[in-house]
């Protein structure tokens, strides 16, 4: 089967934390068969702080940011068995999404991805016309991911016809143990952009705690802080490409998860860092959000905190043979349980299932 796959960054990562989610996913289904392409738009710097090059299981096409190109590429997903429109393009948006189900075989699976559902809900709450609103009638799934029964509930009342989470998960082959690097070395480190929605809560989960904790060192990386106020012993070292994760995981003491304000509240909506971290072995500490025990055991597979204090008090106590017995059953767990493997071939059942009933249903 074809899937034309419409989203932001296949190749990058910089603003584009999708960016392993989707090359965990597709990489699993294009070795399960599907004969892939992505189109992304040339936009917000992304093709000049490219991770990785066109892989051998994906055709990338990028094309210029404009309405005629993307007018172009919309007119392909005439050629699709499968046709998705991921959430947070960045670039025609709304005309994407639009575009690619009117474009598209009457026998084709049309599907959105929601890679921030709390997020687009709340705009659909807000927004009684959005474009989404009418096209989710037309659309075979809205795969998510992550949420959990808050985000399936409230995609179906919205008129969804079935949503099913997709959660994050660890590719092995990309993120596992490696040596330590003197670069990453900290006792806590954060990786995360600066985003409205998130900056509150760095405040309160890392930069209380390196106040409370002068004396030990913290490290933060990703876009947008070079800006922001830190104390001293806070050293910010930018974008971090997806070649150094491994690195980054492997050399502190604890490496820190933060939600955003809106997949807190929902819960049920691991970051791709969870898995990655968990991958290479760290020792995680995260803030706290409900549904966070399908995935990592409080106390033995991670560290919660409640608010920056919590966080302190872990760093604190926290032994270099504790956080590698954390970090040692956190990549047992996501290893048996949450692999992209796994992931891939839930959604390959759930493609063959619907592609199937279409089948029937023309034949009946």
């Amino acid at each position: 089967m074809k899937i034309a796959f419409y989203g932001s960054s296949l190749l990058s990562s910089y603003w584009n934390g999708a960016a392993t989610y989707y090359r965990g996913m597709l990489s699993e289904l294009a070795r399960r068969g599907y004969d892939i392409t992505f189109y992304e738009p040339d936009a917000f710097n992304r093709q000049q702080h490219r991770d990785i090059e066109p892989p051998e299981w994906a055709e990338v096409k990028v094309y210029p940011a404009t309405e005629e190109a993307m007018r172009g590429v919309v007119a392909e997903a005439a050629r699709a068995d499968v046709v998705v429109k991921a959430s947070g393009v960045g670039v025609f948006d709304n005309e994407l999404l639009e575009g690619v189900v009117a474009a598209s075989r009457p026998d084709a699976i049309r599907i959105f991805w929601d890679v921030d559902a709390p997020a687009t809900l709340a705009e659909l709450r807000e927004s009684p016309d959005h474009p989404l609103r009418r096209t989710l009638p037309a659309l075979d799934f809205v795969l998510t991911y992550g949420g959990g029964s808050p985000v399936v509930e409230a995609y179906e009342g919205f008129g969804a016809r079935r949503c099913i989470p997709i959660y994050n998960a660890l590719d092995p082959s990309t993120h596992h143990p490696v040596p330590a690097d003197e670069r990453f070395k900290a006792d806590l480190s954060f990786l995360g952009n600066r985003l409205p929605d998130r900056e509150a809560r760095v405040e309160q989960f890392f930069l209380e705690p390196a106040a409370r904790l002068p004396n030990r060192i913290f490290l933060i990386g990703g876009n947008g802080w070079e800006t922001k106020g830190m104390p001293s012993n806070v050293r910010h070292i930018g974008h971090v490409y997806t070649r150094d994760h491994n690195a980054f995981n492997t050399s502190p003491l604890a490496v820190l998860n933060i939600a955003r304000d809106s997949m807190a509240t929902t819960g049920y909506s691991p970051a791709t860092r969870v898995f990655e971290a968990a991958g290479a072995g760290a020792c995680l500490i995260t803030d706290a959000w409900v549904g966070l025990e399908l995935f990592l055991k409080e106390g033995e597979e991670v560290l919660v905190a409640r608010d920056g204090k919590d966080v302190a008090d872990h760093v604190e106590v926290l032994s270099p043979d504790r956080a590698r017995a954390i970090g040692d059953a956190a990549r047992r767990r996501i290893m048996a349980e949450h692999t992209y493997a796994r992931r891939g071939a839930e959604v390959d059942a759930i493609l063959r299932e619907a592609t199937s009933q279409k089948r029937e249903r023309s034949v009946a």
